[in-house]
């Protein structure tokens, strides 16, 4: 699992292999997103929205109809 340190200034390097899978380069913006209380999720600003489909919600095993949805 690739880790970072914090300097005394605030800052940190994002792993290259992070970096990579983000696809970010210098100058990439990133967000920090709180998934959960003290936990933390680095997205992409420059990703496409549909980057974000699924993110926060599980998808169902199977599809569900309108009748089993009421």
């Amino acid at each position: 699992m690739p880790t970072a340190t914090v300097t005394s200034k605030g800052q940190i390097t994002i792993p290259a292999s992070v970096r990579a899978a983000l696809g970010l380069d210098a100058g990439s913006r990133v967000e920090f997103v709180e998934t959960e209380k003290g936990k933390y999720t680095i997205v992409a600003v420059t990703s496409p929205v549909l980057a974000l489909k699924g993110m926060l919600l599980r998808q169902p095993d199977k599809p569900v109809s309108i009748e089993g949805m009421n």
